[in-house]
């Protein structure tokens, strides 16, 4: 056997050898990242304290309120569809042990990580390597709850951008869709199901989604009629939803309208935000755009509509319309896996400049490294830190918050966090008047870790104190209402909370006005209560917000970070 026989043969052997080995079939990764989860969700394990915890505590306030026979959007305001809540008030339901992060970041792999699978299973049969490609990126940046940008120097899980990390990954499930899968029936109940999902989670997900579920008929890529289809899939399962809730899909309708209303910036200032925040993804994406480009142009066809048609139809077209939808939904909620939907359209450009005989494919696969490799550097760093650094920290004392309170911090916030509980009730009428004047304690206050492990504290304080006045006054309330961005209380106490209140409450993005339905419900509720450690500016725009709910109620001084305002 010749030399020149002898190297395909080998190639050929060392493709089979791959082929057959363990970890290169999709579904051992599926079951073992599968063990994974299910053991993070069984033990009841501490994590470490991280940015903006109190948005991951939203989840078990909405938790409260389905358990108590709520309907999301019929029966309260929300700032995001409602499937999320259902799943993770589902997750909390079967597993009661897991970490609240832990089940809010996986909130949404009940669905996407079976979608995903049928695609990679798709892929599979023509080729393990790509299927491999595909699922692992998935993998790694669901598998904790880490965003691609820091906020707070100090290494932490992050307590934010759930919703918008559960998109990120259904974005990037139906890119894959749309590049590589190949078999009509597949593609149409896949983008049907991921499209369906998108606007149950978050509208502006499923915005984007349209953009590039358009651009893959525009292109022919998916056929208008397979598309129609789709949609057609789409709004009879919103319909049924409807009926079968009792106006769940036009009740969210109504609440995008509101949230629209109540969010008028103009579009522009967000695009240069998203520009600036994520200047290491777009910058080298942009230059690999124009460098497509010129390359296309330098070896086009005959006439200028023929050379726009095939741009269109390549990767490199994707990569450009990838990019526009991708951005406009980070327009909408800067910070999570910001552009991962990316990834499948590089692996298309990889897949076909590799082996390209073209003097610009090593500056093309240059550039597609350094637009990949910043977010999985940033996820493995940043989840590399909180867990390495998780040993040396000191459990937060807050037993009385349950399963929430399953935290650890630095021992510097560890004893920093009661001093500075106390402080704040010393001097309330300092953080009053820096209150009065529009301005926080802190410039960055919501985004530092010890902030959230005092507001801990200060919800500890909350429940001994109300447990006590209910055992002194013989009396049990029905329900609470707290007047904050979050209200955790029912939760952790196992109360009614009151319907038609909104969750996530911020006074500049996602207050609807009082109206007749909110007013009489708080007036039904039991006890109102008021946190003052510290008093911001934002607790005060949301105690004047409802101050007309606490009319004819006797104020008691609870606790010293707590007022209670009791119905009579």
């Amino acid at each position: 056997m010749s030399a020149s026989t002898d190297q395909p043969v080998a190639r050929g052997a060392a493709k089979v050898l791959v082929a057959t080995r363990p970890w290169a079939s999709p579904a051992i990764w599926l079951a073992a990242f599968l063990a994974f989860v299910l053991a993070g969700l069984l033990l009841p394990l501490r994590l470490p304290l991280g940015s903006y915890y109190w948005d991951t505590a939203v989840y078990f306030d909405a938790a409260q309120r389905i358990r108590e026979g709520q309907v999301p959007n019929i029966d309260f305001f929300a700032p995001v569809g409602p499937l999320g809540y259902y799943l993770v008030a589902g997750l909390d339901r079967l597993f009661p042990n897991a970490h609240p992060l832990l089940t809010a970041n996986w909130g949404l792999l009940p669905i996407a990580l079976p979608l995903l699978a049928i695609l990679v299973f798709h892929v599979a049969r023509s080729s393990r390597g790509l299927a491999l490609a595909l699922l692992l990126p998935f993998l790694l940046f669901a598998s904790l709850p880490i965003n691609l940008h820091e906020v707070y120097p100090l290494p932490g899980f992050d307590g934010y951008g759930h919703y918008n990390r559960h998109v990120a990954l259904l974005l990037y499930v139906l890119v894959a869709v749309l590049m590589f899968a190949r078999d009509r029936a597949l593609t149409i109940w896949l983008v049907a199901a991921l499209m369906l999902t998108l606007f149950l989670v978050k509208v502006t997900g499923a915005v984007a989604g349209a953009m590039l579920v358009g651009y893959a008929v525009l292109t022919g890529r998916m056929r208008l009629r397979d598309a129609c289809l789709a949609a057609i899939a789409v709004i009879g399962a919103l319909a049924v939803i409807d009926l079968a809730s009792g106006g769940l899909t036009r009740a969210y309708i109504d609440d995008i309208l509101t949230l629209l209303k109540l969010n008028t910036d103009a579009l522009l200032p967000r695009f240069l935000t998203v520009a600036s925040f994520k200047f290491e993804v777009i910058a080298p994406t942009l230059v690999l755009i124009c460098l497509l480009t010129y390359a296309a142009w330098r070896a086009r066809p005959a006439g200028l509509a023929v050379w726009l048609r095939e741009f269109a139809i390549s990767p490199a077209g994707w990569l450009a319309i990838a990019l526009l939808a991708l951005t406009f939904f980070e327009t909408q909620n800067t910070g999570s896996l910001e552009f991962i939907g990316l990834w499948p359209v590089l692996l298309a450009l990889l897949l076909d400049w590799r082996r390209r005989n073209d003097s610009l494919r090593p500056a093309v696969l240059l550039l597609i490294c350094v637009i990949a490799a910043p977010s999985a550097v940033n996820f493995i760093e940043r989840s590399a830190r909180a867990t390495l650094g998780a040993p040396t920290y000191l459990p937060l004392e807050v037993d009385d918050v349950g399963k929430l309170g399953r935290v650890s911090v630095k021992p510097d916030i560890a004893e920093r966090a009661p001093i500075m509980l106390q402080h704040y009730a010393s001097h309330q009428s300092a953080y009053a008047d820096l209150a009065a004047t529009g301005q926080q304690p802190s410039l960055t206050l919501y985004s530092e870790i010890d902030h959230h492990a005092i507001w801990l504290l200060e919800i500890e304080q909350a429940i001994v104190a109300i447990e006590a006045w209910e055992h002194a006054n013989k009396r049990m309330f029905n329900g609470i209402f707290t007047l904050d961005f979050v209200d955790v209380l029912n939760y952790l106490l196992d109360r009614r909370p009151p319907r038609h209140v909104p969750i996530g409450i911020d006074p500049t993005r996602s207050a609807p006005k009082l109206d007749a339905e909110m007013i009489e419900s708080l007036r039904q509720t039991d006890a109102i209560l008021a946190p003052k450690c510290p008093l911001t500016s934002i607790r005060a725009a949301i105690f004047k917000h409802f101050a007309r709910a606490l009319e004819g109620r006797s104020k008691v001084a609870l606790a010293p970070c707590w007022d209670l305002y009791v119905k009579p």
